[in-house]
């Protein structure tokens, strides 16, 4: 069913909004623009499968009243790009929400499952893959395109209602939900451009002073692609944007004197020369810190997160959660080093693997080896 009018889409969100679930994707273009451009959006229900064209209908109102309906919860697969498009189009985050990717961690399969392998595997479909490098922005779209745009609807239902059945007979419902939640939190979309200048490639080899400059240099570039409605990077590349912060230039000749600069105009060379500027002069306690990943060495910690991750597995391979989905590396160094503030203190994590954690480290509990695999002493 192809939705092109108010009234169309009006009886399709209504309708939708009768049932207790639907299933929901998006398709968008974000290549040429700041904000994704949203192209369609793929509804189903347990009786209908729909393609809403957003670039055909002024008004969604109906279709921003279905995400926010807390009665009907949206299904998505692997939904943090499709609730980042919908906010921006909508003004509204799909809530409740349910992602069968994270859910499929709980269930024994990988974290970042396809959605062809998660259709395969609990709807026992094969898909075929042949319009995914499409242009959604091209009218009118050809039947392949729309039967391509409805398969990855038309099977989410399926799929939600095995696993579902599946994690409640586990017990891992409330253990999925908790991880699904911060994914329908706005401020989870909502980024801070004082804080982009975190997201620059090799950020990480700065000085406290060249990331003060950075930050405000990668926030001045934020303002300027989001007011243009254009990539960042053709505003400034993540190279010339390092190479800046780190000459800090006096002058627009010293700032010419980067390669990449040439793309800005004078007013742009000398907006950005203003922003450079408010990040040297910044005084020492405001620049941001220097935040180091763990380096684990060679030594003891080295040695413990080992042995610590051979116990992750061990539990991942029992209890079907991927052990991607329990912990890094990382987060066993925080509960070394941190153990306060780690995660695996909280919630299903700390249910499914602190105790355990806990004895490992107090040396009540060990490891061994029998028949080629990890055993508990």
């Amino acid at each position: 069913m192809y939705i092109s009018t108010h009234e169309q889409l009006a009886a399709l969100c209504d309708a939708a909004r009768s049932f207790s679930i639907v299933a929901i994707d998006t398709e968008f273009l974000r290549e040429r623009t700041y904000h994704p451009r949203l192209c369609l959006v793929q509804v189903a229900t347990p009786e209908v499968s729909a393609l809403v064209d957003p670039l055909e209908i002024e008004d969604l109102s109906p279709l921003a009243a279905l995400m926010a309906d807390e009665g009907t919860r949206k299904i998505f697969h692997a939904c943090s790009q499709d609730m980042e498009v919908l906010l921006n189009a909508l003004d509204v985050l799909p809530n409740p929400i349910f992602d069968t990717q994270v859910a499929a961690a709980f269930l024994g399969e990988r974290v970042q499952m396809s959605y062809d392998g998660l259709v395969k595997a609990f709807c026992g479909v094969s898909l075929p893959k042949t319009a995914s490098l499409t242009d959604w922005s091209h009218r009118p779209l050809t039947a392949e395109q729309m039967d391509y745009a409805e398969d990855d609807v038309r099977y989410l239902i399926c799929a939600y209602e095995v696993m579902a059945e599946r994690l409640e007979q586990r017990g891992r419902m409330s253990w999925a939900l908790d991880e699904m939640r911060p994914l329908a939190d706005e401020s989870h979309y909502r980024h801070d451009r004082r804080l982009a200048y975190k997201r620059v490639k090799r950020i990480g080899s700065c000085t406290r002073r060249q990331l003060g400059v950075a930050r405000e240099l990668a926030a001045w570039r934020e303002g300027r692609a989001e007011s243009h409605d254009i990539p960042r990077k053709w505003i400034m590349s993540d190279e010339v944007l390092l190479a800046l912060a780190k000459r800090a230039p006096h002058s627009v000749a010293e700032l010419r004197q980067v390669r990449g600069t040439e793309q800005l105009g004078e007013a742009e060379a000398a907006s950005a020369l203003i922003a450079i500027g408010r990040g040297a002069r910044c005084p020492q306690a405001n620049l941001p810190s220097i935040r180091h990943g763990h380096k684990i060495s060679g030594g003891e910690l080295d040695s413990v997160t080992d042995l610590m991750y051979a116990l992750i597995r061990l539990v991942s391979e029992r209890s079907g959660v991927a052990a991607a989905m329990i912990c890094s590396r990382d987060d066993l160094v925080d509960y070394i080093t941190h153990p306060t503030r780690s995660r695996l203190r909280e919630g299903w994590r700390f249910e499914l693997v602190g105790s355990l954690l806990d004895d490992l480290l107090a040396g009540n509990m060990g490891l061994t080896v029998k028949d080629r695999g990890v055993e508990i002493l």
